[in-house]
């Protein structure tokens, strides 16, 4: 018995023994390049364990920007946000409101197919034979099912006079149609005249060109004959500060038009001057008007020459800039707040319009398509009433 507990003994120290050469083995195993990967901070450390020691393929740019986009959201905040290398040319196309593409609005139907909506007169698709209600099924041989539409969007647009081909179909035959990608400009602000002598003008958003062109249609509509005006915001995501002060200034008599601190604590105050628009006016508003759009309509309010009307805005009450990240990204980020001429922050508060006209989903879609004639926009009609006021 004591010989069998004897080997027992020795069998146990052997397998201690080969189990702590094991570990010894593995633990120096997963310490070598220690130096290298674990220096720096801890998502440098991370990232050099990752290329160093993933069994599989490593995207280093697309565990990048998940990183970086992760650090932005847990900020918190809304309304930071970060912008990959590969969507900075769409951005900077979106704020100077151009692009570079055919010349066609799509949208998805039901089925997940691309409806044509609109051919811009003279472009490059009416050029080469695009026509309102074709489909899209095909972008340079990519099928477009399962795609999104920002996907097949990103497809079509490029590089200027670059051709791109694409499959429509049409009358249930499928054709390939050659186009020259072109450099367009989108309409900011557009006006029409109404019944009443009312000029209508629409922002679309408070980006480049805005106070020019937003200038130019209220000039357009006095010339007209205009005796009031109501400014559409609504599903105006905002813009550019100076954008917004330009044309406040323009509308506004001498006095405070935009409070803003920024990060460092700085207060600024752009001024209005002296001269401004004697006429009746009113601010078309809803869930969906953003940030300049939102101050736009309380600023007219505040100096009591605009009557307000629609659904509450969104309540944005914080202002960013867009830094460069050195490798063609980008980020978003918060650095201040800004608050009305009254010195009111919007932020999570918004604007609650002094006539409040509720719309359904349906109807809101349409008006953001453009589709519904002025007398049968609820918020329109109600806006038209309250300057007869």
């Amino acid at each position: 018995m004591k010989g069998f507990l004897r080997f027992l003994s020795y069998c146990l120290v052997a397998v201690v023994a080969g189990t702590l050469t094991f570990m010894f083995s593995a633990a120096h195993f997963l310490t070598q390049g220690t130096t290298s990967s674990l220096s720096g901070s801890k998502l440098t450390r991370l990232e050099n364990v990752i290329k160093e020691r993933f069994i599989g393929e490593v995207d280093e740019t697309a565990i990048e920007d998940a990183a970086a986009d992760a650090m932005v959201n847990a900020l918190g905040d809304r309304w930071s946000y970060y912008i990959p290398a590969s969507e900075m040319m769409s951005y900077n196309s979106q704020m100077r409101n151009s692009y570079v593409g055919i010349g066609v609005t799509i949208s998805v139907q039901e089925d997940g197919t691309f409806l044509v909506q609109q051919v811009v007169a003279g472009g490059p698709a009416e050029a080469a034979g695009i026509l309102p209600g074709d489909l899209f099924t095909g972008v340079d041989g990519t099928d477009c099912a399962g795609l999104s539409l920002s996907e097949v969007s990103a497809m079509v647009r490029g590089e200027e006079n670059t051709d791109v081909v694409i499959t429509v179909l049409r009358d249930g035959q499928t054709m390939d149609l050659t186009v020259t990608r072109a450099y367009f400009e989108t309409a900011v602000a557009t006006a029409r005249m109404l019944d009443g002598n009312i000029g209508l003008i629409r922002i679309v958003n408070f980006d480049s060109r805005c106070a020019r062109e937003t200038i130019a249609a209220i000039e357009d509509m006095i010339d007209q004959g205009a005796t009031a005006l109501i400014f559409d915001v609504r599903f105006n995501p905002g813009g550019y500060q100076s954008e917004l002060v330009e044309v406040l200034d323009y509308l506004l008599p001498e006095g405070p038009l935009f409070r803003s601190v920024d990060y460092r604590g700085r207060e600024s105050v752009d001024e209005s001057d002296a001269d401004c628009i004697a006429l009746p006016m009113a601010v078309l508003l809803n869930g969906d008007s953003y940030s300049a759009a939102e101050f736009f309509g309380a600023a007219l309010s505040e100096y009591g020459v605009a009557v307000t009307v629609g659904e509450k805005t969104c309540g944005k009450g914080y202002f960013q800039t867009t830094i460069d990240l050195g490798d063609g990204s980008a980020v978003g980020l918060s650095v201040g707040k800004y608050f009305t001429p009254n010195g009111v922050s919007l932020a999570d508060v918004g604007i609650t319009p002094d006539v409040e006209v509720p719309v359904d989903e349906e109807t809101a879609a349409k008006i953001y398509a453009g589709l519904l004639a002025p007398e049968d926009d609820p918020q329109l009609r109600a806006a038209i009433q309250a300057l007869s006021r």
